[in-house]
């Protein structure tokens, strides 16, 4: 059965909720659609979260990012709202989203949105 997308963001637990650790992800092919538009936007996003009590699931992740790809959105409004539905799944310590765009119209936009106090390295 193939995959499709979904909003559904699955979570395991922590393997060591203990410790302040930090997990990263870089999703390369991340797209979306210009409101303005209709044109595709292309970016990467950047994930870095130091988890709690759970971590999320990467093919869910992946499938929840693909859902945005007909979606019209602007680039701080989908970068913000990953944060916000990451925040609600996995409820973590602390989280930075970056949205890193491909050049439009001569401009090339990077998005940061951040959750939390980071633990102190």
């Amino acid at each position: 059965m193939p995959s499709k997308p979904s909003r559904t963001l699955d979570t395991f637990p922590n393997p060591k909720p203990g410790r302040a650790y930090e997990i990263a992800m870089v999703c390369p092919e991340f797209t979306c659609v210009c409101p303005k538009t209709g044109q595709p936007d292309f970016g990467t996003i950047r994930l870095r979260y130091v988890p709690s009590r759970t971590c999320v699931e990467l093919k869910s992740l992946k499938l929840y990012l693909w859902s945005f790809r007909d979606e019209g959105t602007f680039h701080e409004a989908v970068t913000n709202r990953i944060c916000d539905d990451l925040v609600k799944a996995i409820a973590p310590r602390w989280i930075e989203v970056v949205g890193d765009f491909a050049v439009r119209g001569g401009i090339h936009t990077v998005v940061t949105a951040r959750h939390g106090k980071r633990p102190v390295d």
